[in-house]
């Protein structure tokens, strides 16, 4: 999960990723430190039987509170803060990386978007299965207002420190990033037959006798004479050569759209009746 931690001026950005266990969250934080992550922007959350968990190359908050107030400095929608409160109330371990440059932002995004990390949609849908109410069932969710009515005004005796809150609820815009697959691309050699044809030529000697009848010449005296003639055969030489043909890579490309989130917010709104009768400096009309 991805948050902007301030939108519009410094574009400083925030990931997070929840983890199941402690190895997974230790291993993340030490590829982290590898890439050149400074151990100062790396936050731990999670239980332990002293309580916060810290790691040696990490800094966590060392106050006892709850997984809700715990998480109240992040900048999280509620929804999600609520989601990763039950995470690791579960035992699981939220691993923050704050401050992240541009150059830095995928690295650090590939590590913890590795294996290990929970995936919080279909978590979430698991629980809920379980029976899981989830943020808005919880007693962090706003209560609903209620309309003033007559019962609300019966006292008129209140004192000068009765007051009704006007609530007002603002609406929070964050991002997150949400997994939608992954491409692998593996290398590995694999032998296949092949067969080319070649002309091979071979050279043969074969004796021959004829018969013959004719007068004897100076060339046919008694002397010693040899012949002799070699035989040739050519054979197949096989030698093989490695050639480079294609190269594939994966390059990742990113782009931003803008877009409009639509959404509700409630505030509180106030009726005044007063049924007293005229009297100098009051006003009586209902607003």
């Amino acid at each position: 999960m991805t948050y902007d931690t301030d939108i519009g001026t410094s574009g400083a950005t925030s990931i997070s990723a929840l983890f199941d266990n402690r190895a997974d969250a230790d291993a993340a934080v030490a590829r982290l430190n590898q890439a050149g992550v400074s151990s100062s922007q790396i936050r731990v959350e999670g239980d332990s039987a002293t309580g916060t968990t810290t790691t040696p190359t990490a800094t966590t908050s060392g106050e006892d509170k709850g997984f809700w107030d715990k998480l109240g400095d992040y900048f999280f929608p509620d929804e999600d803060r609520y989601t990763y409160a039950e995470g690791l109330s579960r035992g699981g371990y939220l691993v923050t990386v704050t401050g992240i440059a541009g150059t830095e932002y995928d690295t650090v995004l590939d590590i913890l978007d590795d294996e290990g990390t929970v995936n919080l949609d279909e978590r979430e849908a698991s629980w809920r299965s379980e029976g899981w109410g989830g943020y808005e069932s919880s007693a962090y969710a706003a209560p609903v207002a209620r309309p003033v009515s007559d019962v609300d005004r019966t006292d008129l005796n209140r004192t000068d420190d009765d007051v009704i809150p006007i609530v007002e609820e603002r609406l929070r815009v964050g991002k997150r990033d949400t997994q939608h697959g992954r491409v692998r691309v593996r290398a590995y050699t694999v032998e296949e037959p092949v067969s080319e044809t070649i002309d091979l030529r071979e050279e043969h000697v074969s004796l021959e006798r004829r018969p013959v009848d004719r007068d004897v010449t100076a060339a046919d005296t008694f002397t010693d004479r040899t012949l002799e003639a070699e035989e040739y055969r050519e054979e197949a030489v096989v030698s093989k050569d490695a050639r480079v043909v294609e190269e594939v890579g994966l390059r990742k490309t990113s782009e931003t759209h803008r877009e409009t989130i639509s959404d509700s917010v409630r505030h509180t709104e106030v009726e005044i009746e007063d049924d007293r009768t005229d009297r100098p400096g009051f006003d009586t009309t209902k607003r």
